[in-house]
């Protein structure tokens, strides 16, 4: 059979439009057919390689969701678990068991000295307790008395409650300037009050101080004293104390302001069912809270001032940069327990959403924050050196710097890792550049305590003026307790004098009188 080479210019098949070798098909269709063919194979196999590129991105995607419903899972498990902890005790693993048992157990070390009561200056009353007629531990009868006797000392109080019923009979006067008669007030008086200033004070201490609800401590004054007066009447007391103390109040947010050292942070608050801010500041002296529906700038300035010219120690929330401090101390114990929560959550991963690296990141910086506190606690033993503080500081910035060097899969650690590589890492050392600057905002935590503790009892407040009384009372109960004064004491002279001798009882410490020089 020729080639196709072979064949003559001239040539034509006489089978060109049926070819018995084609079942009688024409060659020209079948040669249009084949070319088109060749084009649906191209496009067939781009389509091809498009449906490959969307099922490889599809499992790339199905890969990606998998690992973030895991790091969810892990997070919620981690939340759960911080909220409602376990009080069974962790089973120990058959090697850990030698471990367990000689590790220390738990309250006062070995050696430790026992805590005694101090003995009771004067004794009341001596009642003589003639000898047992028998044995207590083995009904002895024929005992053979001592001529020494053993003391045994034991303080108990004495409970009479009773009403004290005070008739103030004045001397009136008449005044031609008024044309009418005039009177004084007595020892102890509130004018056009039926109820006594110790009654108040001690209903204001009761609900501030002791966290009691209005109706327990109209209660209590019915069973104990016998003095009835409805729940209504005891928000009237704290409002009352409220008035009283505004000047005092507004005269310890201009104190809080000039501090050349203040401690600050916020708490939440619902009131009316909505949102709101319980912000504190201060120091070991004075204490200020303010309740407020916002959490911003213009509630940190209220607090602050615009431009707060000392050394603020607070956390990382971004309404503080408002105040303009000179320095600012963000506290360490927010970043060792944000690194907890993020070991936590890392150690629930598994499979391809599992980072070694990030655990082991986490529990780099908790040593890092931990080594930091050790730093502040050498320096504040000694006499400050700053030499010292620079080396340490040199120090510590380097291994920071070495913990957060490489990057880490888990999303949530590396964007810790890069704040703490961020601007916020000057404010980390501040407690090495100022003597008596704390690493840890634990004083501002512990002040806010009090306010959670209540804030259950009480389930938060319904009116504008509850409002005012949370913000007044506890910052002068919180204030005189911290200046030493009693808080009972300081709300009795809050009912019963004017505002100079109510400052001055307030700031009763001799080293603080700084604080009082400023007339309300």
């Amino acid at each position: 059979m020729p080639t196709f080479a072979q064949l003559p210019p001239d040539f034509f098949c006489p089978h060109q439009h049926g070819c018995p070798y084609l079942e009688g098909l024409s060659t020209q269709f079948l040669w249009r057919h084949y070319q088109q063919t060749g084009l649906l194979e191209g496009q067939y196999g781009y389509q091809l390689e498009s449906y490959r590129e969307e099922l490889r991105q599809a499992h790339q995607r199905n890969r990606e969701l998998e690992k973030k419903i895991q790091q969810l899972q892990a997070q919620v498990q981690a939340l759960h678990r911080r909220q409602f902890q376990r009080r069974r005790q962790p089973k120990v693993a058959a090697g850990q068991e030698a471990k367990a048992a000689t590790s220390p157990k738990r309250g006062a070390p070995v050696g430790h000295p026992p805590w005694r009561r101090t003995p009771p200056r004067k004794i009341d009353q001596v009642i003589p307790v003639p000898a047992p007629p028998s044995c207590p531990h083995c009904q002895q009868k024929q005992l053979v008395p001592c001529a020494h006797t053993s003391d045994h000392l034991q303080e108990d109080i004495v409970l009479q409650p009773r009403t004290v019923v005070t008739c103030y009979r004045h001397q009136l006067a008449w005044c031609p300037s008024c044309e009418c008669d005039v009177s004084a007030l007595g020892p102890g008086e509130l004018p056009g009050a039926y109820l006594g200033p110790v009654t108040k004070a001690t209903a204001t201490y009761l609900r501030y101080e002791m966290h009691v609800s209005y109706r327990k401590i109209a209660r209590f004054f019915r069973d104990v004293f016998g003095l009835k007066f409805v729940p209504a009447s005891a928000y009237g007391f704290d409002c009352q104390a409220t008035r009283r103390g505004l000047a005092l109040y507004e005269d310890l947010r201009a104190k809080i302001q000039s501090l050349p050292l203040a401690h600050a942070d916020e708490t939440s608050w619902r009131h009316e069912g909505q949102n709101y801010w319980v912000w504190y500041a201060g120091n070991q002296d004075i204490a200020f809270f303010q309740l407020d529906a916002h959490r911003s700038a213009e509630a940190a300035q209220s607090l602050l001032g615009e431009n707060f010219r000392g050394i603020l120690v607070a956390d990382a929330f971004g309404s503080y940069h408002q105040v303009h401090p000179k320095d600012w101390q963000s506290c360490l114990a927010h970043l060792k327990r944000k690194a907890k929560e993020l070991a936590e959550e890392v150690a629930l991963l598994r499979g391809r959403a599992r980072d070694p690296k990030s655990q082991r990141f986490c529990r780099q910086v908790q040593g890092w924050v931990k080594e930091a506190c050790a730093s502040a606690r050498l320096l504040e033993g000694k006499h400050w050196r700053a030499r010292l503080a620079r080396q340490k500081q040199r120090s510590l910035r380097g291994k920071l710097l070495r913990i957060c060097a490489r990057p880490l899969q888990y999303e949530r650690a590396e964007s810790f890792r890069r704040r703490l590589l961020g601007p916020e890492q000057k404010h980390f050392f501040t407690f090495l550049r100022y003597p008596g600057v704390p690493p840890t905002n634990n004083q501002a935590e512990r002040s806010l305590r009090p306010i959670v503790i209540l804030r259950k009892v009480i389930q938060c407040t319904r009116s504008e003026k509850g409002l005012e009384n949370h913000s007044v009372l506890q910052s002068l109960k919180e204030t005189a307790r911290r200046q030493g004064r009693g808080v009972r004491e300081f709300l009795f002279d809050l009912h019963t004098k004017n505002t100079r001798q109510a400052q001055a009882s307030l700031y009763a410490k001799s080293a603080n009188n700084r604080l009082a020089n400023h007339r309300c």
